[in-house]
């Protein structure tokens, strides 16, 4: 199949990506890892000792930083519909989140273990439809804020990735409702032209 120019572009922009290449210089799945990286340098998610469970993990930039940087003590579970290589630290599940027996799964992993830091990365199949893409972005969202809200520590935390958009303020408000402190956070690694920002809540109301 032909490239269009709108993809090309999108290629090289890809690969001329600072990020992009310093993932591969120092050995990270991806230009992600850089986002989670200087989220937890100002908020100090990732803590030793405790469970962090990873929603959207594959190909596994955030696992693995945050496998780093537990050094050993605690531990990672990762879910993602698509394949993932192995990490050391990491226990990974393969399914769709969305589905009743991929979430009993999950939580037959943590065996009663509260966790300490809920990742989600989680993005629909886009269809090209932006009212439809925008609606399976924020029920993605809200499936992380449900689970947050069951298995976090009190003093637990919930990192989720959404899109400035429809339902976006009504879900920041759901997050306030849950947590008692709600921010935005908008890392150097993603994009300026994307409208992608992370909801950070920390403590449990």
């Amino acid at each position: 199949m032909k490239r269009t120019r709108t993809s090309k572009a999108w290629m090289h922009e890809h690969v001329t990506d600072s990020y992009v290449q310093r993932a591969k210089a120092e050995g990270y799945r991806s230009r992600a890892s850089f986002k989670l990286m200087e989220i937890d340098d100002r908020d100090h998610l990732i803590r030793a000792g405790d469970v962090v469970v990873d929603l959207g993990a594959a190909p596994g930039g955030w696992s693995q930083v945050a496998a780093q940087r537990m050094k050993g003590k605690g531990r990672v579970v990762a879910l993602d519909l698509l394949e993932m290589d192995g990490l050391a630290g990491v226990v990974f599940i393969q399914g769709d989140f969305r589905e009743d027996a991929v979430l009993q799964q999950l939580e037959a992993t943590l065996g009663g273990e509260k966790v300490g830091l809920v990742l989600s990365d989680m993005a629909p199949n886009i269809s090209g439809v932006p009212v439809s893409d925008q609606a399976r972005v924020m029920h993605l969202a809200e499936l992380g804020l449900d689970f947050s809200r069951n298995w976090l520590k009190p003093d637990g935390a919930f990192l989720v990735k959404l899109f400035q958009g429809y339902g976006y303020e009504e879900f920041v408000g759901e997050m306030r409702r849950v947590f008692r402190t709600v921010v935005t956070r908008k890392p150097d690694a993603s994009r300026d032209r994307s409208s992608e920002v992370y909801l950070l809540g920390k403590g449990l109301k």
